[in-house]
């Protein structure tokens, strides 16, 4: 575990609500930009990184060590996701667009063109994640965003390994099949 990371641990343990504050600052926008990922949703993952940092305050004592603590929250982000995700259907009108989320990647050095084609892959990209199911698109996102392996992936989800690369797979050929004859037509 991180130096700086395993000083503020012990020290929350021991009672001291500021070192678990400097825990929170330092891995919540990474906690945020996993939720927002799975849900696809601002709100949601506000929610999400609010019941994560809370889980885990909670449940500090069980955190054994042996990973590191931004490891740990992750997972606990995942599940949490995840949770959520299986309680609520989706609510497509408190979707942020990821046009948007293309603009901002794109900057502010590109081209009308670029910006367009960028907003239009984005809207393509979202409509197909939209259509996985709850853990096919939770196993494409913690493989191809948060870099999580297959092991990792089972454990999050609560299925065998070999689910999970299942999960991933099925995710990999329906964008693919969604996809394809839009990249085909570029």
């Amino acid at each position: 575990m991180e130096g700086s990371d395993a000083a503020a641990v012990a020290r929350a343990r021991a009672g001291d609500r500021e070192a678990f504050r400097v825990l929170v600052e330092k891995h919540s926008r990474n906690v945020f930009r996993l939720a927002f990922r799975m849900t696809r949703n601002e709100e949601d993952a506000e929610d999400v990184v609010q019941e994560t940092f809370l889980k885990a305050y909670r449940n500090l004592h069980r955190f054994a060590g042996r990973s590191e603590f931004g490891t740990w929250v992750h997972a606990i982000a995942s599940n949490c996701a995840l949770d959520l995700l299986r309680r609520r259907a989706p609510r497509e009108e408190r979707t942020r667009p990821l046009e948007a989320e293309a603009l901002e990647a794109a900057g502010s050095d590109s081209t009308p063109e670029r910006a367009l084609f960028g907003s239009e892959v984005g809207s393509r990209v979202a409509r197909s994640l939209d259509r996985l199911t709850v853990m096919e698109r939770s196993a494409f996102v913690l493989r191809h965003f948060e870099g999580r392996t297959i092991a990792e992936i089972g454990r999050t989800l609560g299925v065998r390994s070999g689910a999970a690369k299942n999960c991933v797979f099925r995710a990999v050929a329906k964008l693919r099949r969604d996809l394809g004859p839009f990249v085909e037509a570029r």
